[in-house]
């Protein structure tokens, strides 16, 4: 695949409370803002939010399978969040060539994630590597 200054690409997917019980069976994070209701709704966050690797595991799906694309993993992260994501959110991952290593199979990528009413709730930049298969001997 060929990549280009300026293009684009999104990826969508709505947050449930299965999701946030597998991410905490995969990696331990039992933190209470994911689980305990009357814990969430007495912090600033005021209910229940998903795990922030539930938000950059989207753009890590974005990367691997749309832009650059199969066979591309980061070689760098730089973002914040902005705002939390909830339980029944829906979020969408972007990612915009900045851009690309003459020489090398190296992409910068501007990146972002925005919930269904369209405000930011991740912001930042990556580097990513697209490994290309040899033919087999």
């Amino acid at each position: 695949m060929s990549v280009a200054v300026g293009q684009t690409a999104r990826r969508t997917l709505t947050l449930t409370r299965e999701h946030v019980e597998r991410f905490a069976e995969l990696t331990g994070d039992y933190n209470p803002l994911h689980f305990d209701a009357d814990f969430a709704a007495r912090t600033r966050f005021g209910g229940l939010v998903v795990q922030g690797g539930l938000t950059t595991g989207l753009l890590h799906a974005l990367v691997a399978m749309d832009l650059p694309g199969p066979g591309s993993v980061f070689l760098s992260q730089q973002w914040k969040f902005t705002a939390p994501v909830y339980i029944g959110d829906t979020i969408t991952a972007a990612a915009e060539v900045l851009s690309v290593h003459p020489s090398k199979p190296v992409t910068q990528l501007r990146v972002h994630v925005t919930r269904q009413t369209g405000e930011t709730v991740l912001e930042g930049e990556a580097w990513c590597y697209t490994l290309t298969p040899t033919a087999p001997s």
